[in-house]
């Protein structure tokens, strides 16, 4: 019998909408949910625990140095499926939340208890950055790009794609490359502006078109022709090479907001938290950067991301700040900074209620899906029917 891994990866097959995110049946789901159900489990997560202290600790001292756990963090990501460091908004924030808990205790050293209890707070964390932005991992392989290409969908996204980009100035290599762009893992084509997808995938793919007429002007009809052309040349070197795509799609309409506001004991609970949060320097004031710090604080009740990961969302709140003259106020107490952090919810809210902000970030992963590395390699544990 098959036993499952420690974090119970699981490809499921979702029904599609409309494209390929959420209908291949090499997709898999990290939601954060099977790193809670391990945590949870106090005897496996004891192994497990244990085990990961054995091989950290490299002198055998019964101690390990903060220092030495923190590259650790990124060993976890990589088998969570989570993308490298530095590849995804998301999946940063992630890094960056469990990182700061390893500094927490601003400790040299943990023991093996204290190791535990941290262990169990990162993977708690990384469950709820997960939970709150499950991250989908997609294998293309060329068969939904093939699907594109010859069913109803490709005339009028085709034509779409050329009344946007097309120009008489441009050759139709330019228009081609421009039309890639506009593709996305609905259209089964991973991000066309990656440095391996174009030297791999895109170039040799384009070099089997006709060279002449690559870097002649183009009509819509040659457009048409060639792209189908090109998309099918890719989705044979996808078929030839699989690649892993890391996809998030979020929309932020103020509900998340809203919920915050109606609950008036969690919105009391959580503004007292952050108030004692505040650096005692920035007591008695409602600086923008002050507020952004607290703001962030109550990013995940109110379903926001972090300030800094999403342009236009940053765009709102700096426009909610106006619109409460959160600049101008200089000094305040603990009631009127929270009064003026629950106004910024409230300004936040009725601009995302009006218009709603969808997000769409896909990122090529360039290491194994389900690589297991030695962090988080599982010792052996007896199988079970259910398994």
């Amino acid at each position: 019998m098959e036993r499952r891994s420690w974090f119970g990866f699981r490809r499921r097959k979702t029904k599609a909408r409309g494209g390929g995110v959420g209908g291949g049946e090499g997709e898999v789901v990290v939601d954060g949910s099977e790193i809670r159900e391990l945590v949870e489990d106090r005897e496996a997560f004891g192994m497990f625990a244990e085990s990961k202290f054995r091989e950290l600790d490299a002198d055998g001292d019964g101690r390990l140095s903060v220092r030495e756990l923190q590259p650790a963090v990124e060993g976890i990501g990589a088998a969570l499926g989570l993308p490298a460091r530095g590849s995804s908004p998301n999946a940063d924030h992630i890094y960056s939340e469990a990182i700061s808990e390893l500094a927490h205790g601003k400790k040299e050293e943990v023991s093996r208890t204290e190791f535990q209890e941290v262990l169990s707070d990162i993977l708690l964390g990384m469950a709820a950055g997960l939970k709150r932005d499950p991250i989908v991992i997609l294998r293309i392989d060329g068969e939904d790009l093939r699907d594109f290409v010859d069913g109803p969908r490709y005339e009028p996204e085709a034509a779409d794609i050329f009344s946007n980009i097309g120009s008489e100035d441009m050759s139709l290599r330019q228009c081609l490359l421009a039309a890639l762009q506009l593709l996305n893992v609905d259209n089964g084509m991973p991000p066309a502006s990656d440095p391996w997808v174009v030297d791999n995938i895109i170039e040799p793919a384009l070099q089997q078109l006709p060279t002449g007429q690559l870097e002649q002007p183009t009509s819509q009809d040659v457009f048409f022709e060639q792209l189908k052309k090109l998309l099918s040349n890719i989705a044979e070197r996808f078929q030839e090479q699989p690649v892993i795509v890391a996809h998030t799609e979020n929309t932020f309409d103020g509900s998340g907001v809203k919920r915050l506001l109606d609950n008036k004991f969690e919105l009391e609970k959580l503004l007292d938290s952050v108030w004692k949060d505040v650096p005692i320097e920035h007591k008695n004031k409602g600086s923008k950067e002050c507020l952004i710090v607290a703001l962030d604080k109550m990013a995940n009740a109110a379903s926001l991301p972090p300030y800094g990961s999403v342009n236009q969302v940053d765009a709102v709140v700096n426009e909610a700040f106006k619109m409460v003259n959160a600049d101008e106020r200089k000094a305040v107490d603990e009631a009127g900074f929270k009064k003026l952090l629950t106004d910024v919810l409230g300004a936040v809210m009725t601009q995302l209620n009006g218009q709603p902000i969808f997000v769409s970030n896909s990122t090529l992963v360039h290491e194994p899906l389900f690589s297991s590395p030695a962090l988080l390699s599982s010792p052996p544990v007896k199988s079970t029917p259910s398994e």
